[in-house]
């Protein structure tokens, strides 16, 4: 896996900040909301968004969900509106991806898990997300 950018990390960073600030409040109020997890960008690594441009794939763990996150490598660059959805195609097979947008900026994500109540430790829940990524780009049996 190649190494991220100090920058990329920063921007992946705030992508996590942002879900916080436009989501938590509405997180916090259901059922499975899960007290010991945090919003984090995990695993990340380059790839190319449905539309050619460079990327970034990895996971993107809150407090109620863990999803697959496609973010695009440069910042302000226009969401794709008029495609709200979209699917990429892993080494595991395809993925239907939709559009969040998040304060001035967008990624594409994919829900794999909904329901995170059981995790008991920020550090159990970054091992998913590494297992998450390690079968997501793992080739179909």
């Amino acid at each position: 896996m190649q190494a991220l950018t100090a920058d990329q990390y920063d921007r992946l960073q705030r992508l996590a900040r942002a879900w916080e600030r436009a989501h938590l409040r509405a997180a916090k109020s259901e059922a499975r909301y899960n007290p010991r997890l945090g919003v984090d960008a995990l695993c990340f690594q380059p790839w190319t968004l449905p539309d050619g441009r460079p990327g970034l794939l990895g996971a993107l763990i809150t407090p109620v969900t863990l999803s697959l996150a496609l973010v695009p490598v440069e910042e302000g660059t226009a969401s794709p509106e008029a495609e709200a959805r979209s699917s990429l195609s892993l080494p595991s097979g395809a993925y239907p991806f939709r559009l969040l947008t998040l304060d001035d900026d967008w990624l594409w994500v994919c829900r794999l898990l909904d329901d995170l109540s059981d995790v008991a430790s920020l550090q159990e829940g970054s091992r998913l997300a590494q297992r998450l990524m390690e079968r997501v780009m793992a080739p179909e049996a």
